[in-house]
């Protein structure tokens, strides 16, 4: 890994060295740019005030009719806006000429005025040019003998038939762009001057309080936090340092607290080992005692196939005993699969099936058990509802939900089976009457190995995973599901997209 190298300058430097730059890109453009575009922009200014002044003039003339108007006229435009003015007709003969005044610098203008429209008017290729241009033309022929020069404008006047011509004086610009110039001078030795105070005055109010800073900083970065900043101002820097305090402080605390959160951690965490080792546990003697019942129930299936039993009920029991075996079973191997379950592993066999005739095919099931609980039931199915889901995991999910319902419903209870429109989704809802669960035990109920009442007789049993296992299979098919307390009772139930056949 390559290092890079430390830069050994400070920031009262790196300040003065910006501070300079920054003066002298100002100053230096400033003067590049006066040098090379100053004149050039006054005359070009120079230049449009003259043209919109003209046409302002050929605008007003053109209202004025008698002769002493247009001489006010042209003294106005003399005396306002400094305006010499000389009106040509169409055979070249002045027709208008402002009166020279008593200064002699305008004497002269309107001399070279009258000289260059002559020798203008001479050539036939500039009239040609002016009366077919409809915009006006501006000229700079300069001034001679020393005089200042001079911006003429010509332009064309086609009700008249004339042609007008307006001419404005030049201020020279060059000797004043020379004087600045060698102020500039001066001004470069002021600004080096305050840059150097500016260091300074750097130097104590920023760079002095920043190294104090950062040596606190470096101390903190190696977990020292013995040094504190000394605020002295209530500036932004005082603000830093002042965070900076409070920081270490914080900083210092947050890391005995750390170390004391991780010593509590590590107890919860093997605490929480120990827990899911007992649930591991849990698990494999559930499932072991669940194998007994099984191979029973498989041997009475055997001596049912041996007619041990009435010849009408024979093949109907055998059936259902043979069933049940293998739904026990697949219940064990759930049960050994719920962590796969919960993953996601889970893989579904999906198929389109009539959901009506599952649930009635569990409910017959269910009929002994019922009336040896002596509980009511209570059915309400649609005629057809078509889904395309696991058979196998939609029976566990209907089973569970059953079974839970038989272990919590009152004596002479009643349990109701339900299947409603709901919008785009037909809900399926399993009912039985007891007194209601505590809103706090709803969320958790559908957690793995939670009862929410451990000292209650249930004749069915219970492992306390078959509705985290009905949880699983719901989300694996997409269907949303819910618990509800009931004026009643308790409410379980789940939805799937309408589809009616």
């Amino acid at each position: 890994m390559k290092l890079k190298m430390k830069n050994k300058i400070g920031i009262t430097k790196k300040l003065f060295i910006l501070t300079s730059i920054v003066f002298a890109i100002f100053i230096g453009g400033s003067l590049i740019v006066q040098s090379l575009f100053f004149e050039q922009f006054y005359i070009s200014r120079k230049k449009k005030e003259l043209s919109a002044n003209a046409e302002k003039f050929k605008y007003r003339y053109n209202k004025v009719q008698n002769k002493e108007d247009i001489n006010d006229l042209i003294e106005e435009y003399e005396d306002t806006y400094n305006i010499g003015i000389i009106v040509v007709d169409k055979s070249n003969n002045f027709k208008l000429i402002s009166k020279p005044s008593k200064h002699s610098y305008e004497n002269i203008k309107i001399r070279q005025l009258s000289s260059f429209v002559t020798d203008w008017t001479a050539n036939k290729n500039n009239l040609d040019y002016i009366k077919k241009n409809i915009r006006s033309i501006s000229l700079v022929p300069g001034g001679g003998q020393g005089s200042p020069g001079n911006i003429i404008e010509v332009l064309s006047n086609e009700k008249n038939d004339e042609i007008i011509f307006c001419v404005t004086s030049l201020q020279p610009v060059s000797e004043a762009v020379s004087v600045i110039e060698g102020f500039y001078i001066y001004f470069c030795i002021g600004a080096v001057i305050f840059i150097i105070l500016l260091s300074f005055a750097y130097s104590n109010m920023i760079a002095k309080p920043l190294i104090r800073i950062n040596k606190v900083s470096k101390k903190m970065a190696k977990l020292d936090f013995s040094e504190k900043c000394v605020v002295t101002s209530q500036d932004e820097i005082g603000s830093v340092a002042t965070s900076l305090n409070f920081l270490s402080e914080n900083l210092n605390n947050a890391l005995e607290s750390l170390k004391n959160a991780n010593q509590k951690l590590e107890k919860d965490i093997e605490k929480e080992r120990e827990l899911e080792r007992m649930r591991k546990d849990f698990i494999a003697g559930v499932s072991h005692e669940l194998k007994t019942p099984i191979t029973l129930i498989d041997g009475y299936a055997v001596g049912l196939k041996d007619n041990i039993f009435e010849e009408k009920d024979k093949d109907y029991y055998i059936d259902i005993i043979i069933d049940e075996a293998k739904k026990m079973g697949n219940l064990v191997s759930d049960m050994l699969e719920l962590s796969y379950t919960e993953s996601g592993n889970l893989k579904l066999m999906q198929e389109y099936f009539n959901l009506t005739e599952l649930i009635s095919l569990i409910l017959k099931k269910y009929e002994t058990i019922i009336e040896e609980k002596q509980v009511k039931l209570e059915v309400n199915l649609l005629e057809s509802v078509m889904v395309y889901a696991d058979w196998g995991r939609m029976e566990q999910v209907i089973t569970n939900f059953i079974n839970n319902a038989l272990r919590h419903v009152n004596k002479d209870g009643t349990i109701s089976v339900n299947m409603i429109y709901e919008g785009e989704d037909v809900t399926t809802e399993i009912a039985n009457t007891d007194s209601s669960i505590p809103e706090e035990e709803l969320s958790k109920i559908w957690d793995k190995f939670y009862k929410i009442d451990k000292s209650r007789n249930r004749k069915l049993g219970g492992t306390g995973i078959g509705l985290a296992i009905t949880k699983n299979i719901l989300k694996l098919h997409g269907y949303s599901f819910g618990v509800k307390n009931t004026i009643k009772g308790v409410k379980f139930y789940f939805n799937v997209p309408k589809h009616i056949d």
